[in-house]
């Protein structure tokens, strides 16, 4: 496989706090589109790496300093086709696996440029309704159960 590829498997990285505020990051490549830490699996690596170091890139935190918990929940969507390009020829779903990681409170976040214009701490419930991504929104709904 051509190593500029992207593997069709990612993380989905909930960052949230006890109390249940939710950390949201705003998509540069589409103002107003606002979700969790996402990335995908680079080859050889675990998905609990793959958090950790998605959530070190996006936000400036070490992951490994606080819970991080596989929530043991996959999502299997089409990718847009806007991001196809970045896949091998032929790929057109991606397999997105779930986690959370537990601040003991909103902490201020250094957000990379290339990715996101800025971060909001908000409530679970607001958080789910601003995220453009479904798979998103129902795991942070879950937060509730958890």
């Amino acid at each position: 496989m051509n190593p500029n590829y992207k593997l069709p498997e990612s993380v989905l990285v909930v960052i949230h706090t006890r109390d249940g505020q939710v950390l949201l990051l705003e998509r540069a490549d589409h103002p107003g589109y606002w979700q969790s830490v996402t990335g995908s699996r680079n080859p050889g690596e675990s998905l609990r790496q793959t958090a950790v170091r998605e959530v070190a890139e996006e936000t400036g935190l070490d992951a490994s300093r606080y819970p991080l918990t596989d929530w043991n929940l996959e999502n299997v969507y089409e990718i847009y086709p806007e991001w196809r390009h970045r896949y091998a020829p032929g790929i057109t779903h991606n397999t997105e696996h779930v986690f959370g990681l537990e601040l003991p409170q909103p902490l201020p976040v250094r957000v990379s440029a290339r990715e996101h214009l800025g971060y909001q701490w908000l409530p679970w419930q607001q958080a789910a309704q601003k995220c453009f991504s479904p798979s998103n929104a129902e795991a942070i709904r879950r937060l509730s159960q958890r």
